[in-house]
């Protein structure tokens, strides 16, 4: 029997209770993996409030690691022993044991431990997706991250960093501003009442940032608005803050001439090829060091209150489940 968290209603923290599941035989295409850590994410907590649908079995989660314990019977590539990290759908990560679509499986290098992926992995993949797809940054680019303390954060700092570009994060407390400052922000705004567009406009020449990344929604979207220059992009990733007021067409056009983009992340989990490249890149980066972000751990059985402290801003870094 597998141990599983499963949502028993749309809700808080609460719904989320330990239960136990008898997994079949694989299918042909499928791999059984026992996982050894879990990925937590924003998009967990967006799952259990009914934002986005579960499928029957209503457990939450996106990726894990873990070691294959049986393979299908048409399954290539794979044996059993191997470990492996997989992001995406379908849902239901939280789980000690489960089946999965063996083209998701991506073999680990021995150099990189379970934990570390399982902190990183999404996360790294989505700043992976932001920082090329949904504008290509370089050297000389100049964005703002908010939650520049947070996992994914953390991540888009240091490989934007890293490419050059200069990052101006945005964070809630002094001591998350020294968080953002190590991961590689030049500048950092504190606050999450501070005024924006004013301090941005002071720190770019009243130019503003080319690039945007908001994931705190509320009425932090609008305000970012002002944050950036003519043609620039504003990526509405999140609302860790609430719902997002609906926008006017009117606040990017035409005298902002800006573009808003909402990408998903499992949208471009869900393109093979990208997938794949992305995870090959984000796995050079997590043994180089770049995509890396220091992990918290609970055990399977406490998710629920490994998303309440994510949702109370308690964390900084990312979180994982210990099966």
């Amino acid at each position: 029997m597998a141990e599983i968290i499963r949502l028993k209603a749309p809700g808080g923290a609460e719904q989320l209770e330990l239960a136990q599941a008898e997994l079949p035989p694989p299918a042909a295409d499928e791999i059984r993996l026992r996982q050894t850590a879990i990925g937590v994410n924003f998009i967990d907590i967006y799952q259990r409030m009914g934002l986005y649908a579960l499928p029957d079995a209503k457990i939450p989660g996106v990726e894990a690691v873990g070691i294959i314990s049986a393979v299908g019977a048409d399954v290539q590539g794979f044996k059993v022993g191997d470990r492996i990290a997989y992001a995406g759908a379908p849902v239901g990560a939280y789980a000690s044991e489960r089946n999965l679509p063996a083209w998701r499986a991506i073999k680990l290098p021995d150099t990189l431990s379970d934990e570390v992926v399982a902190s990183s992995f999404v996360k790294a993949i989505t700043a992976h997706m932001l920082l090329n797809r949904t504008y290509p940054v370089a050297r000389g680019t100049v964005l703002l991250v908010h939650s520049a303390a947070g996992g994914l954060g953390q991540l888009l700092t240091r490989r934007a960093s890293h490419l050059g570009a200069t990052v101006i994060g945005a964070v809630g407390s002094e001591a998350k501003a020294d968080i953002a400052r190590q991961a590689g922000a030049r500048h950092v705004i504190v606050g999450r009442d501070a005024d924006f567009a004013r301090i941005v406009g002071e720190l770019t020449e009243k130019r503003g940032v080319d690039v945007a990344y908001d994931g705190v929604g509320g009425t932090t979207l609008l305000k970012t608005l002002a944050c950036v220059r003519p043609f620039g992009v504003v990526a509405s990733i999140g609302q860790a803050a609430g719902p997002i007021p609906p926008v006017d067409v009117g606040d990017l056009g035409p005298r902002r001439s800006l573009s808003l983009a909402r990408p998903s992340v499992m949208a471009y989990l869900n393109e093979t090829e990208a997938y794949h490249l992305a995870a090959k890149a984000v796995l050079a980066g997590i043994e180089n060091g770049v995509l890396t972000v220091a992990g918290q751990s609970y055990p399977l059985s406490e998710a629920a209150r490994a998303h309440a402290d994510l949702e109370a801003g308690v964390t900084s870094g990312a979180l994982y489940l210990k099966p």
